[in-house]
Formats: C-alpha cells, sequence, structure tokens
C-alpha cells in the first residue's frame, strides 16, 4: 500500500467493506490501457458541432453483401471478464466487449459520440411530459426478446432500476448515476411501453439502462453480486455466451438463435486473453485476428509490409534487418571455419551458436510472412492522458505552484511527439470534459492559460519558492528551546489566519473554510517576499491570478469579455543597477534563474512523479521525461518513481502517494453524469481521511459541483452544454488536472477483417464485423 504514513484520501474499497453504492466513472487508464476503460456515452444533443472529430474511424467499413457469412474471428483482451455484471467494481474492458454483444444497449454512439436509438429494441424513446415530473416513454420492439424466449419489458426495467437506485444496500453496486433519480417505473398502455417517471429532472436519461439485464440477474441480490460474475441466465443480443475456458483464457460467443435483428456475419466470435507485451508475438503466430496494440508492435507490421511490397520474403527481410543483418560474409566464413576445424570443443561451441541464430532468423522470417497478412487501422480513442497534480499536501496545496507547473508545461509539443510519428492529428485536447467532435466540447484552456516560462516562474515567486531558498531558514527562525518556545505559543487567531480558504472552494486540505476568498499577499515590508530576491514582481503573479479567474468566470456568465481584460505579460526583467556600475546599466546577469534549483523555508522544490514501469509503457515514460525537462527549466526539480502497473493505480493513484503522475480517463457522452466524480470536491469523512470518489488529483471547487449538477437537472440541452463548458473552465483554472493528447488507438487487424478496427468514438456493430468475400465468392448469392 501508499509509503505515506498520514491517512490519505479514500475511494470506495469495494463489496467487501462497504456494499453502500456509488457513482463511479470508469477506471482511469495507463497509456497502454494496462488498467481497463469502459467508455461510458455522450450528450444528447442532435445539432452538428462546428467540428468533427479529430481523426476519422478507421474500421475497413463494408456492405453486407461483400462479406462472407459464417467464420470466428479471434479478437485480443487483456484478460478474461472478471464479471459479466457491467454494474460491478471490477467490470472491465473485456465486460464491456461482452455486453456490447450479448445484451441490449438502448441507445449506441455513432461516429462523433452522440447517442444513437438502436431500432433493434427501441420504436422511439422520449420525453413525455415534464410537469410535474419528467417522463420518458419506452416504445420497445415487438419482436425483441430474451434467450429464454420472454419478451424485454416493464420488469427488467423495473429490476435494475431497484438493484441501482442505491435504496437497497445488499446489491454491491458501482455506480447508480440516474437511478437513484428515478420515482417509478411502470407498464405502460400496453407491455411494449414502459413509463419511466423521474424524482426530479435528469438530463442524461439516454445513459440509462444501457446495457440492460434480465430481471433474473437484477431481481435479487445473490443473482447480482455473485450469479453474474460467471454466467447469465438470458441475454438478448446477436451473440449469446457459449463457453469459457480459463485454461486456455478463450471466452468464445455464438450467434443468438432467437435474434430478431440483422443476422450476425460471423459463426463465432472469440475473445482471446492475451497481454499487450505477448501481443506481437501472438500476432506473428497467426493466433488472433484483431487486436488493439502498441507502437512498436504497428511499427514492425508497417515493416512487413514494406518487405512483401518490395517483393522481400521473411528469410531475406532476416538478412536484411533481422537477426541474420549482422552477419556479415566475413563472419559467416569464419564461424564455419571455427564449426569445422580441429578444436572439437570450440567447434561444438559454434555449431550450437550457429543453430541458435539459424533458428532465430528461421523464426523472425516466418513472422514477417506472417505480420504481413495483417494492416495496422488507427484512429483517436475517446480517451486523454492527462497530467495529475496532487493538491492534497505539499508544495501543490498551493494553487499558484499547480498552475506554474501547468503553465511550464508545452501540451503542443508533448502531443506533437506522440500523435504525429503516428501519423495522427497532434492538436493537445482544450477541454477536461469532451474531445474534438463532440457536442459538448468547446476549448476552454484559455482559463489558465498556454506554455509560457515567465509567468510559471512569477508564480512560483509569489508562492515563496525562489532559487536559493532552499538553503534559507524562514526569517525569524531561532534554534534550539527557543523556537520551539516560540512555537508553542502561538495563538489560535495565528493559525487561524495561516488556514485561510481560497476562492471559490477550493478545497486543501486543512482548508475547513471553503468559500472565502483568500487575501491578497502583502507587498512590501512584512510581505512574503520581504528580504528575498524574486524571478519576477510578485504583482505579476497576482494579476494573473486575477486574470485566471476573470477568465472562468467569464465563461461561466456566458461571456469572454472580461478575458480581455487579461494583461499583457510583465516586462522581462533586466536587473537591478549596481553600486559598481555607471549608473543605469543592468547588473550582469547570474546563473539564470531557470536552471536554479528553487526553495522555500530552509525546503527544496522537489515534486514525487510516479509513473509505470511495466511492458507498453514506453509512451507514458517517454512523455514524463519530457515533463521533467520542462519542470527543471523553470527551476522544478522532480523525483521519478517507477513502479509496476499493479502497484501504479492501487497503491499510489488511489491512495494519494504522488505529486505528479500520467494516466486516463474516457470521454463521456454524458459529461454531467460520468464527469462529476471525477472533478467533484473532496469530502472528510469522520476518521479524518478524504472521499475522494474519484478525484485523485484532491483538488475541486464548490461551484464546479452546482454546475455539474445544474448541467444534470436541465432539459435544455442547449443550456446543458454551456453549463458544461462553465465547469470545465473552472477545471482548468483550478489546474489539478492537465490534459496532454488524445490517445492513439492503433489496432492490427488480418487485411480481410472487415467493419473492424479502430472505431474511435462509435459502438461497434458486431453483426456486421466478418471477412470480406473473396473475388471468386463475390458473385455467389447473398441473403442480405
Amino acid at each position: 500500500m501508499s509509503q505515506v504514513g498520514a491517512p490519505q484520501g479514500r475511494t470506495w474499497p469495494g463489496p467487501a467493506r462497504n456494499p453502500r453504492s456509488r457513482t463511479l466513472r470508469s477506471v482511469a487508464t495507463l497509456t497502454t490501457a494496462a488498467l481497463a476503460v469502459t467508455v461510458l456515452a455522450g450528450c444528447s444533443s442532435d445539432e452538428d458541432a462546428g467540428t468533427g472529430p479529430a481523426a476519422a474511424q478507421d474500421n475497413a467499413p463494408t456492405a453486407r453483401a461483400l462479406v462472407d457469412d459464417g467464420g470466428t474471428l479471434r479478437w485480443a483482451v487483456d484478460a478474461l471478464p472478471a464479471t459479466f455484471n457491467a454494474f460491478q467494481a471490477d467490470a472491465d474492458a473485456a465486460t464491456s466487449r461482452v455486453a456490447g454483444a450479448v445484451l441490449p444497449a438502448l441507445h449506441t454512439l455513432d461516429e462523433r459520440g452522440r447517442p444513437r436509438l438502436n431500432p433493434d429494441y427501441l420504436e422511439t424513446a422520449e420525453v413525455v411530459e415534464t410537469e410535474p415530473r419528467q417522463v420518458v416513454l419506452y416504445k420497445l420492439n415487438q419482436q425483441a426478446v430474451w434467450s429464454d424466449g420472454r419478451e424485454i419489458g416493464a420488469a427488467d426495467f423495473l429490476a435494475q432500476w431497484r438493484a441501482l437506485s442505491g435504496r437497497d444496500t445488499a446489491y454491491w453496486t458501482a455506480r447508480n448515476a440516474g437511478y437513484e433519480r428515478i420515482e417509478k417505473i411502470e407498464k405502460g398502455k400496453n407491455d411494449l411501453e414502459v413509463r419511466v417517471t423521474f424524482a426530479k429532472p435528469y438530463a442524461d436519461w439516454r445513459a440509462l439502462f444501457t446495457p440492460l439485464y434480465p430481471k433474473q440477474v437484477m431481481g435479487s441480490p445473490n443473482s447480482f453480486n455473485d450469479g453474474a460474475r460467471t454466467t447469465l441466465k438470458a441475454t438478448a443480443g446477436p451473440f449469446l455466451l457459449s463457453k469459457a475456458d480459463r485454461k486456455t483464457g478463450d471466452l468464445t460467443l455464438t450467434r443468438n438463435p432467437r435474434w430478431w435483428g440483422t443476422a450476425p456475419k460471423l459463426d463465432s466470435l472469440v475473445l482471446r486473453a492475451v497481454p499487450r507485451a505477448d501481443r506481437e508475438a501472438a500476432l506473428a503466430g497467426g493466433k488472433l485476428d484483431l487486436a488493439e496494440i502498441d507502437r512498436s508492435t504497428a511499427e514492425r507490421i508497417a515493416l512487413a509490409l514494406k518487405d512483401a511490397d518490395a517483393g522481400r520474403g521473411g528469410a531475406e527481410a532476416a538478412r536484411l534487418h533481422g537477426p541474420g543483418s549482422a552477419i556479415t560474409p566475413g563472419k559467416a566464413l569464419r564461424s564455419w571455419a571455427l564449426a569445422h576445424g580441429e578444436d572439437e570443443e570450440l567447434a561444438a561451441e559454434v555449431k550450437a551458436a550457429r543453430a541458435q541464430n539459424e533458428a532465430a532468423v528461421a523464426r523472425y522470417a516466418a513472422a514477417q510472412d506472417t505480420l504481413a497478412g495483417y494492416v495496422v487501422r488507427k484512429s483517436l480513442e475517446p480517451a486523454y492522458t492527462q497530467l495529475s497534480l496532487n493538491g492534497e499536501s505539499g508544495p501543490l496545496a498551493d494553487e499558484r505552484v499547480r498552475r506554474a507547473v501547468a503553465r511550464a508545461i508545452d501540451r503542443r509539443e508533448i502531443a506533437e511527439s506522440v500523435l504525429k510519428p503516428l501519423g495522427l492529428p497532434s492538436e493537445p485536447p482544450g477541454s477536461h470534459l469532451a474531445l474534438a467532435g463532440q457536442p459538448a466540447y468547446a476549448d476552454s484552456s484559455d482559463a489558465l492559460g498556454d506554455q509560457d516560462t515567465k509567468e510559471a516562474r512569477a508564480l512560483l515567486a509569489d508562492a515563496g519558492w525562489v532559487p536559493g531558498g532552499a538553503q534559507k531558514k524562514p526569517a525569524g527562525t531561532k534554534a534550539g528551546a527557543e523556537a520551539q518556545k516560540k512555537a508553542e505559543g502561538t495563538t489560535g487567531k495565528e493559525a487561524e489566519q495561516g488556514d485561510t480558504a481560497s476562492d471559490d472552494g477550493l478545497y486543501i486540505v486543512g482548508d475547513d473554510k471553503p468559500g472565502e476568498l483568500r487575501a491578497a499577499p502583502r507587498i512590501g515590508p512584512g510581505g512574503p517576499e520581504a528580504g528575498t530576491r524574486v524571478l519576477a514582481p510578485a504583482p505579476a503573479a497576482a494579476r494573473e491570478r486575477a486574470a485566471l479567474l476573470a477568465r472562468a468566470e467569464a465563461l461561466d456568465t456566458g461571456t469572454r469579455a472580461a478575458a480581455a481584460a487579461a494583461p499583457a505579460n510583465a516586462k522581462p526583467d533586466k536587473g537591478v543597477a549596481g553600486a559598481y556600475a555607471p549608473l543605469g546599466s543592468a547588473a550582469p546577469a547570474a546563473v539564470p534563474a531557470a536552471s536554479q534549483a528553487l526553495g522555500k523555508d530552509g525546503k527544496a522544490l522537489s515534486l514525487r512523479f510516479v509513473l509505470p514501469s511495466g511492458p507498453g509503457s514506453e509512451t507514458l515514460r517517454a512523455v514524463g521525461d519530457r515533463i521533467v525537462r520542462m519542470l527543471d527549466a523553470v527551476g522544478i526539480r522532480t523525483e521519478v518513481t517507477k513502479v509496476s502497473d499493479e502497484s501504479f493505480f492501487k497503491d499510489h493513484i488511489a491512495s494519494g502517494d504522488y505529486d505528479l503522475a500520467l494516466y486516463s480517463w474516457p470521454a463521456s457522452a454524458y459529461p454531467a453524469t460520468d464527469a462529476r466524480p471525477i472533478f467533484a470536491k473532496p469530502e472528510p469523512a469522520s476518521d479524518g481521511s478524504l472521499l475522494v470518489e474519484q478525484n485523485y488529483s484532491r483538488v475541486g471547487t464548490d461551484r464546479i459541483d452546482q454546475l455539474f449538477d445544474q448541467a444534470a437537472g436541465t432539459l435544455d440541452e442547449e443550456e446543458a452544454g454551456d453549463l458544461i463548458r462553465q465547469a470545465d473552465a473552472r477545471i482548468w483554472a483550478a489546474a489539478g488536472s492537465i490534459p496532454l493528447y488524445q490517445r492513439p488507438q492503433l489496432v492490427a487487424a488480418r487485411q480481410d477483417v472487415v467493419n473492424a478496427g479502430a472505431w474511435g468514438f462509435a459502438t461497434p456493430r458486431y453483426q456486421d464485423i466478418g471477412f470480406k468475400k473473396s473475388e471468386t465468392t463475390k458473385g455467389s448469392p447473398s441473403e442480405d
């Protein structure tokens, strides 16, 4: 567990400790998705946003008439699902993949992340009343039935609501957002109508009942908590569960004979557990048809395709750039001579080495030939990687230091370093709550500002972190018993003044007066900068802080007029006139401030930067190296700690044992619901710890919470979008999370696999996935 002894931020510990249901967004991920992402869903607006997705889908769209009937697709997952219940805490990406193939999804996402009614299950779904209560009427597809033959109906909706409402703590639920707002569910005019009445308005009602489980699963705590972990008593998708082989790591889904919709093209779909680090070998062995991969595997496939296009077989490729490339004619001749020489012992050793080399060349050649049968499909994943700044304690508890870190980082440089080599768009995300192309997206990053080294230094100086500060004790400090006596004599009033709350309810541990405005720092004698040489005038930092709040306030009120009042950057410090220099001349520059380590009151400014060390996290570590250099340029030192992937999230991020960390969040089509627990203001618990939900930066404000609540409670979609953008501006200004880049989505697919690959925002349509017909079968009749 955490190495920090003091109580840290606390998250919901799971049913073993506390069965109380909580609203949780899907688990944050590493760049390599070592921790699974479940993309939840999106905004309900049908209006076109100003821009489309940053990158288009790449999934080989093919008309069904050109897709073969039959076949088995082997699709890689990180591990077999720990549970088939998507509403449990340990549900993962494999759980979601199974649910998408075998359970009803009332609304699916299009290529821009917008929810669309799924006609396989619904004829209509709409708000039919708003007064005195919001009422949503679902009209079900009359052909929709569970695999046991029973019609999908109000009883299933009712059971799911009761299980997820949070009223019955016997259900170990991981998330219940939206269900707790429902007042009642009843049958409509007939068995095909379901009326859902809400106790209070809920904008994200389309997020509910996807996936929809049968009443046999949701009807009792035992079946919910335990039964659905290993099997599902009934399903209602184009596929159904067939068998799970834990020894081989294969989960087989087969066609649902009761499926009423468009027939699946595949006979079966095998989800095969292959860890990310083993996928290149699995692909090279021809054991997979579809798999998400990392950059190095993508480059290997690209090289194999290049060889094939050039007419080079695997053996020639091995000699050109594989294990055989280092064997020159001279080395080969000498090796042959030694292998056939008079020294029998040496000859045996050389022959063994030659055999190993030949085997390695043969393996590489075979792998290249096999990999040439794949193609890499790429897009941008609906998730972004962020730098999290833990504001619970230490230097980052000061908002000025957090903002300085943010202003020191060149987000564009980082995004380009990750995405440009892959040929993907590299514009850094401008929002925490939506990504480019989604209806809710708007770039609110100007609420914090772009990279600016001078402003970063000014903020640090204003916070008291200055060159040489690590060697200086606080002014007036006395040694020994006298200092202890003075410390014990501090009055309660003085202590209270030292714990002034930040503006806008910003929560920092020890700040138990949220909402009060912090007094402006005293300038001049007796102020925090007295007797200290600062890097930039403190008033400049103070003006920037005011400007940041003004920008956020401008967005908060729906205008940007106040942003225009932001002051220009302070003029560069040209030095102080020296006593031994002609009047008016600048003092010679000392060691550049940027290159000097900063300190305060005898303590150096150093931040703990935690990174995962596992295979596949190379990109994350490379980004971390860039950030270290950027922070070093403004005098912020970092202590980089690399930990195992298993320990990274549990023992460091969730427990708060870090200052800086890199991890990812999925985009959501319903940000008012799904993003709230990520940015909610932490609440003190009775034991002195924090209930942080999923706000692992531990930075939040009352106003942000209010904006989320207002957005979730309005049925005016335009108003909801505006409220979400206001919340995002406040999140930027708080500087607890800095979005860096949208994650690349790289998928290796067998060249004849169609309607599958890098889907981007869209929900996969499992019944259309298949293998492209060969030229000889294209003319054959098709049932489609």
